[in-house]
């Protein structure tokens, strides 16, 4: 997990660079449009399990970046875990506003299909309300931003927290954490699924995440945390 965490002047960062550059050339010039449809049309076609629609339901609404910021301010406020939290809390601002910033410049439109999956209800004051897919964090800046879905907000935070808190734990646990990787792939399925995203609208967020967190983890001296723990 050390890897994950790069210089600007690095390999990784370039080549990571390099990868978001391309996924976002190729959905700019629908390259990838007929393939971000079939596989679309193909979970469309699929939806409808109760129990599968509620855990796909689940995992995208755990990507609420309200969620996320609640657990960054809890890491902050603890000492020990207060530059995990700081890294987290610079992570989720620069994700969701460099997202919105890209969605301005590719301007791709979201999935038009329904979403044919088990309508879920909760009941307040004997009211029932239907919960409904979280949508992502759209375009705030420019014409059409409502609609924009490249890339996917969700898969760029799910990536960081996979990261940084998968490098928090890679002393202590130096297999299992990369497990917490799982995290941002789920996280990307489910938007898929519940047709907030085309798949190269994840995949291209996911590599914006891995961006980031190995950036800004590498600034913020996310290595001191095992110092910290030695003494």
């Amino acid at each position: 997990m050390q890897k994950f965490l790069f210089d600007i002047r690095s390999r990784p960062f370039v080549l990571t660079v390099l990868a978001f550059v391309l996924v976002t050339l190729l959905v700019s010039w629908e390259v990838t449009k007929d393939f971000d449809e079939s596989v679309s049309q193909f979970f469309q076609s699929i939806a409808g399990n109760a129990a599968l629609d509620l855990v796909m339901q689940s995992i995208t609404e755990a990507g609420d970046v309200r969620i996320m910021l609640v657990f960054s301010i809890v890491l902050l406020i603890v000492k020990k875990t207060r530059r995990i939290g700081l890294a987290l809390m610079i992570l989720l601002v620069m994700a969701t506003l460099l997202t919105v910033y890209v969605k301005c410049g590719v301007d791709s439109d979201r999935p038009s299909l329904d979403y044919t999956g088990t309508q879920f209800f909760i009941e307040l004051e004997g009211t029932p309300f239907e919960i409904k897919p979280n949508e992502d964090t759209f375009a705030l800046f420019c014409e059409g931003g409502v609609n924009a879905s490249y890339p996917s907000g969700h898969a760029a935070r799910a990536m960081v927290f996979g990261i940084i808190l998968g490098y928090a734990l890679s002393q202590r646990f130096p297999r299992a954490c990369y497990l917490l990787l799982l995290y941002p792939l789920l996280m990307s399925i489910s938007r898929v699924y519940v047709l907030q995203h085309f798949p190269m609208d994840v995949i291209g967020g996911a590599i914006l995440g891995a961006l980031l967190a190995g950036v800004i983890g590498k600034k913020t001296k996310l290595y001191k945390i095992y110092e910290n723990s030695k003494t």
